[in-house]
């Protein structure tokens, strides 16, 4: 049987044309291949020039936000308001860094050669977590966009960063204790911290008795426990402090508007040149007043001095500047201020009495107050009630007294506070005493909520207390056993003449101390614990303090030196108090905004609140706050 056979010719056709085919379809994938790769290149290119502009964004942002925390933290918010305009133009330039020469910023409103800087909105709450334990009060937050693109780019593809700004304003009663300057807790007795605790300086610890912080405790400087007070190695222990949270040394310092250096400036008198709305003017608390007593006299030519001279000015805040930049206050001024004359125009306030103190070998001439008779008097005196009427929710939050009498190198004008159990409250808002001058608290206060309230004597119960606050260039206690007459005898521990009563205060003190300028028993601060001044024998007594403890400035009027007290070994050559039993508290009713007492001085904290990256041309983006 014969089979055909297919033609040669028509086997080679078939085979070229599938080599052909496949020739093409290699083709096509090589075309593919290679047009996927063109892609994928043009695609990186187009992500990497977003990326460097993203990062260039980043940069702009950074900028603006350095300096305006500089201005925040070391000029007040009045600085970063004036400066808005600057901080817009201050991008990355080629003249800084030839990297930048091309990049294009805006400011996501069409604007180029800017950033977009504005106020956003206002913040009352607590802080991110890096600040557990603080909150900001009516704090503004400023928002901070840039727009990039890269001049050579073929693709202008545009990279976005925004950052919200809080510009936290901190109450420095948020901290248990807060010092400006070295913080010595050296030989202090047994202490529980239950809060937060900052010193702008370094922070000394070391006791035979126990010192436990329960929460974090930060300094700018070291954390360690030299000996001093005069004792050598070996005489106490060298630690004995436990940290049951972080501990933190060489942090950035907390500021107060102003530089630190010159705090004491808050609670001084200012020039009469001074703009009661000039970036000091509005932190001085002689401005957030609303009632400013001040005493003088004039020498007669024999030696004396005549009888006081008593101003009493009411002011008031007007379109939301400080009451001091009040264009009609009332001035009550009194010549020639009797003790008669007073019963009856003042009836608070009384100038006569005078004790000897015995740290500051001084006779102390008082400004005294009747706290009590205070707060009946504002809320039934038709004068003040015409100036701050309490019907429309004014009130005297904030009393600043000045004693500034004329006085020969023996004496020391000061301010005392007595029958102080009842403050005025002032509808839950609280009160605040400020002097320039050394204060003294007589017995027992801010311990009542009414005449016949509830009290809050030896304990570390405040829930029925008003706010309260006592800012001075010193501060002394004296128990309700005290007696002026008393003041001119030798102290003595066994004699009954000095013995004191258990006293009770609620209030944050914000004060001063004559700094330690060695290491010896003459050149010690006393510590901490000896920050509150005491005069009578405490033996066996107890003072509860219920506070914030803000040590701010060197005191400029109360000088003397600390010195051991009696009883102490090796024995001091001039005691003048015995301690007593101190039960030192953070009230926590300070970690509440609406508690925080009026004039307290904030911390300028400025934080990085909110990170996003919007899209191009838009400044309404919503990031994630932290």
């Amino acid at each position: 049987m014969i089979i055909p056979q297919s033609p040669p010719s028509r086997r080679v056709g078939f085979a070229l044309l599938l080599v052909l085919i496949m020739a093409g379809v290699s083709i096509l994938i090589l075309a593919g291949v290679m047009y996927r790769g063109h892609t994928v290149a043009l695609l990186n290119q187009r992500n990497n020039d977003y990326n460097v502009c993203a990062n260039a964004a980043e940069a702009a942002v950074e900028k603006a936000f350095a300096q305006m925390a500089y201005h925040f933290a070391y000029q007040g918010i009045g600085a970063v308001n004036s400066n808005l305009s600057a901080y817009a133009v201050n991008i990355p330039l080629a003249t800084e860094n030839s990297f930048w020469k091309d990049f294009v910023f805006s400011d996501g409103l069409g604007h180029s050669g800017r950033t977009y800087v504005a106020y956003s909105t206002n913040y009352n709450g607590p802080l991110p977590s890096a600040y557990a334990g603080l909150f900001a009060a009516n704090s503004p937050v400023y928002r901070i966009v840039s727009n990039v693109t890269l001049s050579n780019s073929q693709y202008n593809v545009v990279g976005t960063a925004q950052e919200d700004v809080l510009l936290a304003m901190v109450p420095l009663t948020t901290w248990a204790i807060f010092y400006n300057g070295l913080l010595e807790f050296t030989q202090c007795a047994t202490m529980i911290v239950n809060g937060r605790v900052h010193a702008n300086g370094n922070i000394y610890v070391g006791t035979t008795a126990s010192l436990l912080f329960n929460n974090p405790v930060d300094c700018t400087g070291t954390l360690t426990a030299p000996q001093v007070d005069g004792l050598g190695s070996g005489q106490f222990s060298p630690w004995n402090t436990t940290f049951n949270d972080d501990y933190t040394t060489n942090v950035g310092s907390v500021t107060v508007s102003l530089n630190m250096t010159n705090s004491h400036f808050l609670i001084d008198i200012p020039p009469g040149t001074e703009d009661p709305t000039s970036t000091t003017g509005k932190e001085r608390l002689y401005n957030k007043a609303q009632m400013v007593l001040t005493v003088t006299n004039a020498p007669t030519g024999s030696g004396t001095y005549t009888n006081p001279t008593v101003k009493l000015v009411l002011q008031n805040s007007v379109n939301g500047q400080v009451p001091g930049d009040d264009p009609t206050p009332v001035v009550l001024y009194y010549t020639n201020a009797s003790t008669s004359f007073l019963s009856t125009n003042l009836p608070f306030l009384s100038l006569t009495n005078i004790t000897y103190d015995q740290r500051e070998k001084d006779t102390n001439l008082f400004t005294q107050i009747d706290v009590g008779r205070f707060a009946s008097w504002v809320q039934t005196n038709a004068t003040v009630q015409n100036k701050l009427p309490a019907s429309s929710g004014i009130y005297p939050t904030i009393l600043f007294v000045a004693d500034r009498r004329a006085a020969n190198a023996k004496q020391l004008p000061a301010v005392r506070l007595k029958n102080g159990d009842l403050i005025p409250g002032n509808n839950g808002m609280g009160f605040s005493v400020v002097t320039p001058n050394p204060l003294y608290v007589w017995g027992n206060y801010n311990v009542k909520t009414s005449t016949n309230g509830a009290t809050a004597i030896s304990t570390t119960n405040t829930a029925n207390t008003f706010p309260a606050a006592l800012l001075s260039d010193a501060l002394t206690v004296l128990s309700s056993n005290w007696v002026d007459s008393q003041g001119f005898s030798t102290y003595s521990q066994s004699s009954t003449t000095f013995d004191a009563a258990d006293t009770t205060i609620n209030a944050a003190i914000i004060t001063g101390t004559v700094a330690s300028t060695g290491t010896s028993d003459t050149t010690f601060s006393g510590g901490v614990h000896n920050l509150p001044r005491l005069l009578e024998d405490w033996s066996s007594k107890n003072l509860w303090l219920n506070t914030s403890i803000l040590r701010l400035w060197n005191s400029q009027m109360a000088t003397n030196q600390f010195r051991n007290p009696a009883g102490f070994s090796p024995a001091p050559a001039n005691p003048y108090y015995n301690p007593p039993t101190r039960h030192y508290s953070f009230d926590l009713n300070f970690l509440n905004p609406a508690k925080v007492p009026p004039g307290i001085p904030v911390a300028l904290v400025p934080i990085r609140f909110g990170w996003g990256t919007p899209p191009p041309n838009t400044v309404t983006y919503t990031p994630a706050h932290n």
